[in-house]
């Protein structure tokens, strides 16, 4: 029989839709294996914050089980909260108010920096968590891979809008992005002509354009992505051509919120994060206003982006999430961790963790994006891998 273990679960980073999915999945599974499930709030703040058998406790550990389980899966967002805590790069202001003098100035990377890594595992130890299920994006996963290197026993499940997480052709909440961004697109598309406007609709994509290009694809819109800058007065040209040849007098495009044009940059703004993203200004204003004083065409900015991420999960997500879980459920059976689930040429499989230093998955522009027509490419797709996905080494 296998040894009855306690296994610790988070949710990192921005929220998507399937968490609940995951969450209620593992402790299902894990529970039918005779398991003790750990519900970690706040994301790595559970970690760095938590005070084992002390004050509190239960602010940032909760047991899981199947009655509190049961029924999350079918709301978004994540029961067990999130947040963008990086453990290796805490800010002082973000420290546990709890820490003695002593143990900050032994954490002290910096002057105003901090790695509470020792406190983290220590912390595991303490709560007597036997392996980490660990759902996040590429900045979530990366310190995963840095605990595992320290001896933790640990899983990953992969989940970004973005779709950019190095490893996998699929992350959780995906589906539901391009979902919704085509519900959106399709319902604003009549105000747009009854005002014979031009439309700009910023989406998720900081660093690639999996998502703005996939909701493009369905809609049959032009795009612009972070992989491939592009020219401002070639965009005009056509936008006003698709204005003209539209019986309904209307035009649009979907930007990725890391696009940029030839020569053009978008300022970014406010403190950077705790994994040293900073906020960029949203490209669907700055480029609303460079097509209407470049064309003379009213032209409107519509902000997708966290109308995206909320509410329930569509049924790809929701089935994606449920396999993830339980295809990490089968590795800890069978003894094996330091494994993030996936999607390899379209099967599910697992990969490395994504270490820190790892870039993000990027749009083969070359094969899927025209970029002289800021259109996907919609030939040569026999034989490629579901939702378009072309094999990593692509």
């Amino acid at each position: 029989m296998t040894r009855r273990q306690r296994i610790g679960i988070l949710t990192g980073g921005g929220d998507v839709p399937g968490l609940n999915a995951v969450i209620k999945s593992v402790t299902f599974r894990a529970t039918d294996m005779g398991h003790e499930v750990v519900g970690l709030r706040r994301g790595w703040q559970g970690l760095t914050h938590v005070r084992p058998n002390g004050p509190r406790e239960h602010d940032y550990a909760i047991p899981l089980d199947r009655t509190i389980t049961r029924a999350i899966d079918r709301t978004g967002g994540t029961m067990l909260h999130t947040s963008r805590t990086n453990p290796t790069r805490m800010r002082r202001e973000a420290l546990p108010p709890w820490l003695t003098g002593a143990q900050r100035k032994a954490l002290a990377t910096g002057p105003e920096t901090y790695d509470l890594t020792p406190l983290v595992l220590e912390h595991i130890a303490q709560l007597g968590l036997d392996c980490l299920v660990a759902i996040g994006g590429d900045d979530t996963l990366s310190y995963a891979a840095r605990l595992h290197a320290e001896g933790v026993p640990l899983l990953a499940i992969p989940k970004t809008m973005d779709n950019d997480v190095p490893g996998t052709e699929y992350c959780i909440g995906f589906s539901t992005a391009v979902t919704r961004g085509k519900e959106l697109i399709n319902r604003q598309r009549t105000t747009l002509g009854s005002h014979e406007r031009i439309g700009v609709f910023r989406i998720f994509g900081r660093d690639a354009g999996f998502t703005a290009l996939y909701t493009a694809f369905v809609t049959s819109a032009r795009c612009l992505i972070p992989e491939a800058p592009f020219d401002l007065d070639r965009l005009c040209q056509i936008l006003v051509e698709d204005r003209k040849g539209n019986p309904s007098g209307y035009a649009f495009v979907i930007a990725a919120e890391g696009a940029t044009w030839t020569g053009g940059a978008l300022e970014e703004l406010g403190p950077a994060d705790a994994f040293g993203h900073r906020h960029k200004a949203s490209v669907a204003e700055v480029l609303a206003a460079e097509i209407r004083g470049r064309t003379g065409v009213e032209t409107v900015a519509s902000e997708l982006t966290y109308d995206l991420r909320s509410g329930e999960p569509d049924s790809l997500d929701q089935l994606v999430a449920m396999t993830f879980a339980n295809t990490a459920m089968d590795l800890l059976a069978d003894g094996t961790t330091g494994r993030m689930m996936a999607v390899r040429e379209g099967r599910y499989s697992t990969a490395p963790l994504p270490g820190p230093d790892e870039h993000a998955r990027r749009v083969n522009v070359e094969v899927q994006y025209n970029a002289e027509r800021f259109r996907p490419r919609y030939d040569a797709l026999m034989g490629r891998p579901l939702l378009l996905g072309l094999p990593l080494a692509g």
